[in-house]
């Protein structure tokens, strides 16, 4: 049976997805309060199914097997939370100190600008002043963020525990929803969809556990203070594909721009990163994140940003698991396959156009040969 769409024009047919996709962005933009914290739960819930489904097994009650799972996941993260709470308050206690330091450096920038660019210090506190009150609806916006992100804190453990709960019911949910000759179908997409964001999600923290290791060891060799919280946070922000790498080296070097002088300290932050960036890339990303999630880098970009946009900080971390989910289904759609295809990482040698168009051309040459031959014998 073929899709309505496939008969009406090219110009409506487009109106009809871009004015779709608008809706689509809208709805989700304005309920990315509601729908943020229901996906990273999502996400958890299928992290743990695991270890729910293993103490099920072994005779513990469903409840107390979620709970307990909840348990784990919970002093996993307040451990992380502890540690890295620990590392800031170490710096919170040398911030006066940094902030003198800062401010000499600032004031020899200012008189070595205005020596060399005739820009007067006036005028540059100026600009500072003008750039710090434009900054601060940014400041503002990132504060609410991270007020959200404490409301998102005590949601999750709750919708996670619902969505473990009723997992049966939200199963028999999708599969009611489609024939029974689809179950198949719909099964092996349930289950391509759980594999991928398991493997995605614990190949992310595992890079990110690699990275905060290199990041920490290269930093101690350089003699960067905060060494340890600079590599961990710098391997959080790795976690952002494409843009939180790039962002993660410059808390080190400013810190070692305050702490240092000279600039080798500065030089070496940056050759260190850039190696450790090498590595991530060519090895640990492939081996450890990009087994099951194969996007392609222009709409991996490309999503993590839309996603910023729509959820901030959230939805550059949801970005990559919901093109995952959506490749997965296009792939086993026949009408959505050419989408699947154009989000995947495989890289047709020759495009289909030329293949038509070459295969026309040997009918053609058949058909031109068949006609003589058929002169000839009359």
């Amino acid at each position: 049976m073929t899709s309505p769409l496939k008969h009406l024009p090219f110009y409506l047919k487009t109106t009809i997805i871009i004015f779709g996709l608008t809706l689509i962005c809208f709805a989700l933009f304005t309920l990315k309060g509601i729908l943020a914290p229901i996906s990273f739960a999502l996400i958890l819930a299928i992290l743990l199914n695991p270890v729910v489904n293993k103490l099920q097994n072994k005779g513990v009650n469903k409840v107390v097997a979620i709970f307990l799972s909840l348990l784990l996941a919970l002093i996993i993260v307040g451990g992380i939370i502890f540690f890295i709470t620990t590392q800031v308050t170490s710096f919170g206690e040398n911030l006066p100190q940094l902030k003198i330091k800062f401010n000499e450096h600032l004031s020899q920038l200012q008189h070595w600008v205005a020596a060399n660019f005739k820009v007067s210090i006036k005028k540059q506190q100026e600009d500072l002043t003008q750039l710090w009150d434009n900054s601060k609806t940014v400041v503002a916006g990132a504060l609410g963020s991270a007020l959200g992100t404490m409301a998102l804190i005590f949601l999750l453990p709750v919708y996670v525990f619902l969505l473990l709960f009723y997992k049966t019911l939200i199963l028999n949910f999708f599969y009611e929803m489609f024939a029974e000759k689809n179950t198949e179908k719909v099964a092996d997409i349930l289950t391509e969809t759980k594999s991928a964001i398991q493997s995605y999600t614990v190949g992310l923290l595992l890079e990110a556990l690699v990275v905060a290791v290199m990041n920490s060891a290269a930093l101690l060799l350089l003699g960067v203070e905060y060494a340890i919280l600079l590599g961990v946070i710098g391997a959080l922000l790795n976690m952002l594909p494409y843009i939180g790498g790039i962002i993660a080296i410059a808390l080190p070097v400013i810190i070692a721009s305050i702490t240092k002088d000279g600039f080798s300290t500065q030089l070496g932050i940056v050759g260190a990163y850039m190696l450790i960036q090498f590595i991530d890339n060519h090895f640990l990303v492939p081996f450890l994140v990009a087994s099951r999630v194969k996007i392609n880098a222009l709409f991996s970009i490309i999503i993590v940003l839309l996603g910023g946009s729509l959820w901030g900080v959230a939805g550059m971390f949801l970005s990559i698991p919901f093109l995952a989910i959506l490749k997965i289904i296009f792939d086993r759609l026949p009408e959505m396959k050419p989408w699947g295809k154009l989000l995947g990482d495989e890289m047709p040698t020759r495009h289909k156009g030329e293949i038509w168009l070459k295969k026309k051309q040997r009918v053609e040459a058949l058909e031109e040969k068949k006609t003589e031959n058929e002169k000839k014998i009359d």
